[in-house]
């Protein structure tokens, strides 16, 4: 039997529904520690995260995030999870997006490990670039350049955890 660390990565699974029920901030905060722990390439730590727990916030990033994505009227790229955890990265550090990536990927196994769904939806980087992106984060209080990465979905699943996809063959060489 695999660890508990393996056998989260084997489980974990992109949740798009999403129950209405917010995330206590306890279990929002153990994602976020994750995140921080992720490798970095020379430990320069370049992405941070931002939590949107705000309704209003959460729904206007969604809205910018749908036109970005030119998907249908009143559709939620978010997919109606409660917690969008933002992950950017300092835009002058080449490795800024696999260190992002890293960070991404602690958090959704974090959020599995916690009995929670998760899903990485992509647009940060077109969304933080605009005017509007960029003063939402000057309101935040976010200094500096930065790209978006990702936004981390998080909530409680409103369906049932779906079965792996089989994995494709021939995706491992041997050296030996």
């Amino acid at each position: 039997m695999a660890n508990e660390v393996i056998k989260a990565m084997l489980e974990r699974r992109s949740i798009r529904e999403y129950k209405p029920d917010m995330v206590p901030q306890e279990k929002i905060d153990e994602i976020i520690k994750a995140g921080l722990y992720a490798a970095s390439g020379m430990d320069f730590q370049p992405a941070i995260i931002v939590e949107v727990t705000d309704k209003k916030l959460r729904d206007r990033l969604s809205e910018m995030n749908r036109e970005i994505g030119a998907f249908p009227e009143g559709s939620d790229p978010f997919y109606g999870a409660p917690v969008v955890l933002i992950v950017l990265a300092e835009k002058d550090r080449p490795n800024r997006v696999y260190d992002g990536s890293l960070v991404m990927g602690n958090m959704m196994l974090a959020a599995h490990s916690l009995g929670l769904g998760s899903c990485w939806i992509h647009r940060a980087k077109e969304e933080f670039e605009t005017e509007e992106g960029k003063q939402i984060l000057k309101d935040l209080g976010v200094e500096g350049e930065y790209e978006g990465i990702g936004h981390c979905i998080v909530g409680y699943p409103a369906v049932n955890l779906p079965e792996a996809s089989p994995r494709h063959e021939n995706r491992v060489y041997y050296a030996k």
